[in-house]
């Protein structure tokens, strides 16, 4: 989906256009929103990742408190990693939480390779807890420490204790090869996924800038 004119690309447009691996990156204006842009440096706080398989609706893979949703991998609701419709999850936070969204598309489309590692990331990580936010905090800090960090990355790949959104999507990426795992999953925030920021991006891959999404018809943004 390329970028025109308008400020903002429609929302059906947004959603049909996404592809496995794209990000839909969300920012808000909430004190919680607010803490965690401060907290990280970030202009955005909140991230996931869509996920297209064949003729089934687009999904959204991240991580959150709610549990008003459907998990689509379970089949119930629960609070933590989840598998969402992709629409109703983009509609859920502009309209209900006030956000506004973007989506930054990856290059080139992914294919059967990258979709069936991200599907093993979503059987192995489904269901994790979403960290306190004491735990959250602590998770940031140890990411960003080098020796801490090369300790944490002796354990890629295994079903971790509690899980935020950027560390689900990293480890997604990293998985489907996109991302390179030289860095810790806890080393992202949301706004690592930004675009004024940098990605360790395998060779091959890269992600366009972002391009804002209008709220669903009936609905209406956050204004920021």
């Amino acid at each position: 989906m390329a970028r025109t004119e308008h400020p903002t690309v429609p929302f059906d447009e947004a959603v049909s256009a996404t592809r496995t691996g794209d990000l839909w990156i969300f920012r808000g204006g909430t004190v919680a929103d607010r803490v965690i842009q401060t907290a990280s440096n970030a202009p955005v706080n909140h991230v996931g990742m869509a996920l297209v398989l064949d003729d089934l609706p687009p999904f959204m893979w991240h991580a959150e408190l709610g549990r008003s949703m459907r998990d689509q991998w379970t089949g119930d609701h629960h609070r933590g990693v989840q598998l969402h419709d992709l629409a109703e999850a983009v509609t859920t936070w502009q309209v209900r939480y006030g956000q506004r969204a973007w989506l930054r598309q990856l290059e080139p489309a992914a294919g059967r390779g990258e979709e069936d590692a991200a599907l093993r990331a979503v059987a192995r990580l489904d269901g994790v807890s979403f960290p306190s936010s004491v735990r959250l905090g602590w998770r940031w800090l140890r990411g960003r420490d080098a020796h801490l960090s090369r300790r944490a990355g002796e354990r890629k790949g295994l079903r971790p204790e509690d899980a935020y959104c950027a560390e689900v999507v990293a480890a997604t990426l990293e998985e489907m090869g996109v991302l390179t795992g030289d860095v810790p999953t806890n080393w992202y925030d949301p706004g690592r996924f930004w675009s004024g920021d940098s990605l360790p991006l395998a060779d091959g891959w890269t992600y366009g800038r972002e391009v804002e999404v209008a709220a669903p018809a009936g609905g209406s943004g956050a204004a920021d």
